[in-house]
């Protein structure tokens, strides 16, 4: 029998060649270029450079004030009345204030001893202590583990409750809001909140309650994050960066000039009057905390950071983990600013530099601009100018600038300086994901409320290697693997082709050699699309 030729079943109108189809596209793409793609490219070339420059001059306002706080600012110590409370034989412990420790847990199997162990080796009066261990666990096993824990202190004295709550409404601020109304609280001045995995030095309250006593108008005293994984892996070790330009440098500016920053939703001490005078805690947003301080900044309470007051805690060691974490680290202050913004305009209490503080700085840049601005200019609007050459960047806005704000950002953690470069790969990365939460948090839209616990790993892994090593002398035992399935993630993915594509097409037609910079970031979206960040050492 004869070959039957292919083209037997196409019409012979749609037989066209791959030229032909080829041509067809490139003839499409040079009549929308010029009236269509070129005037939407410039307009965000400079809408990107103006994000650009209000962070720079963020960032640069920011190097400036930490400058002048460090060399001419006093401490806190002195700037507010803070005298420590003695212990007095005649009066006992009356003169110390009775203060309610808080740790709410969600399945905290590894890290639930640690924290419980922490709070109860507090120095201060055990009958002037109430130890509150708020369980939304949703596994029997881990409630029974934590209860009998529990029962251990309470055999020691201490004054340790354990509450449970028929359902997780509100998550971690419906669990503080509850707590607050047990009866065994109400004469309770001050609340101090600790997350699972923190680790509160013995003087913390020592440290801490005196700023409350001695100065009436002050809500909050925040404490710093110390990271004991810190040297993990890498994926530590760049959160490390991030984050301590965070506590080194924006909460250390804004205690200093306005008295007021974001309640990190833990490690610091409240005035329960400020707490009920804001509202209470609230649960619109999946940041109940900087919902919190924002509310109670309105109501002209000030706060106090004491960058020298850490408090151990740990980071998250999986890529999955700290997805989760960034989603609602970005998502909720968007959405509360969606919410507070009309709110904090019209506020009489505040100062019209204050609201120009908490508006611009620490919202719009901080939270909305800062993320935006990292993905759109670098993984969007950089790469596409190579694409269509009639659009610039100047090199100001393309180098100058933005290598400026990374070393304004680096200063927070100088050990680490030699990981710079990977930093800014991974910070880019990272700002996708970023950017899709602020921006589903703008819009209140679908996961604007997801709330997923942090997997917190504690001491186990270390505990079981020394074991392993100890009683086998086989080596440490690894993280339980995740499939390979469970660890893609299109998206990024999806970027590191496009990147690739771009930066080969600027290797063979380009003329500014972004080609190097394209496939270095092309090699950091594919490991985090393959999710193998978190295994790197």
């Amino acid at each position: 029998m004869a070959q039957i030729s292919p083209k037997f079943f196409i019409p012979e109108s749609f037989q066209v060649s791959r030229e032909d189809i080829a041509g067809q596209i490139g003839l499409i793409w040079e009549l929308l270029k010029a009236p269509l793609i070129v005037p939407l490219l410039k307009l965000g070339v400079y809408i990107c450079l103006a994000m650009s420059l209000m962070l720079f001059m963020e960032r640069v306002y920011m190097g400036i004030v930490i400058i002048l706080v460090k060399l001419f600012w006093p401490k806190p110590e002195k700037r507010y009345n803070w005298q420590p409370i003695e212990d007095d034989v005649e009066l006992g412990s009356s003169n110390f204030p009775v203060v309610l420790i808080q740790i709410p847990m969600f399945n905290e199997k590894e890290v639930y001893k640690i924290s419980i162990g922490a709070a109860c080796g507090l120095s201060w009066p055990s009958d002037r202590l109430v130890i509150q261990v708020l369980d939304d666990s949703t596994d029997p096993a881990i409630k029974q583990m934590v209860e009998q824990e529990c029962q251990r202190w309470a055999a020691k004295g201490i004054n340790i409750r354990y509450q449970i709550r028929e359902n997780r409404t509100g998550y971690k601020a419906g669990a503080l809001k509850e707590g607050l109304k047990r009866s065994y609280v109400k004469h309770c001045e001050y609340v101090a909140i600790f997350d699972a995995d923190f680790r509160p030095e013995p003087d913390y309250l020592r440290r801490a309650i005196p700023y409350l006593v001695q100065n009436s108008d002050i809500a909050l005293v925040q404490a710093r994050w110390r990271f004991v994984n810190a040297n993990e892996c890498l994926l530590t070790r760049m959160q490390e960066m991030s984050l301590d330009y965070h506590f080194k440098v924006e909460q250390e500016v804004g205690s200093a000039t306005h008295a007021f920053f974001g309640f990190n939703g833990t490690a610091g001490v409240w005035r329960i009057a400020a707490i009920n005078e804001a509202g209470g805690w609230k649960d619109r947003t999946t940041v109940e905390d900087m919902d919190l301080a924002v509310r109670a900044s309105l109501k002209g309470w000030k706060f106090v950071y004491l960058g020298d007051l850490q408090v151990k805690s740990e980071l998250p060691s999986t890529f999955k983990a700290f997805r989760f974490q960034q989603h609602r680290w970005s998502c909720g202050p968007a959405n509360l600013f969606r919410k507070m913004v009309m709110e904090i305009i019209r506020n009489k209490k505040v100062k019209f530099w204050k609201k120009v503080y908490v508006i611009y700085s620490f919202f719009f840049v901080r939270k909305i601009i800062a993320h935006m601005v990292t993905f759109s200019f670098y993984c969007v609007v950089l790469p596409l100018t190579i694409l269509v050459p009639e659009v610039q960047v100047p090199i100001w806005g393309a180098v100058y600038i933005p290598s400026i704000i990374t070393i304004l950002n680096s200063v927070g953690t100088p050990r680490s300086i030699h990981l710079l470069f990977y930093w800014i790969l991974f910070e880019n990365v990272m700002s996708l994901h970023r950017t899709k939460a602020t921006f589903i948090g703008l819009l209140e839209a679908g996961r604007a409320n997801e709330w997923v616990v942090t997997e917190k790993l504690g001491d186990a892994l270390k505990n079981k290697a020394a074991d392993a090593k100890n009683k086998t002398n086989t080596k440490a035992p690894k993280k339980p693997k995740i499939k390979f399935a469970e660890r893609m993630h299109t998206l990024e993915l999806g970027f590191g082709v496009f990147l690739f594509f771009c930066g080969c097409y600027d290797f063979v037609h380009g003329k500014n050699n972004y080609f190097i910079y394209l496939f270095l970031q092309t090699i950091t979206f594919l490991i985090a699309g393959f999710g193998y960040i978190g295994t790197i050492v």
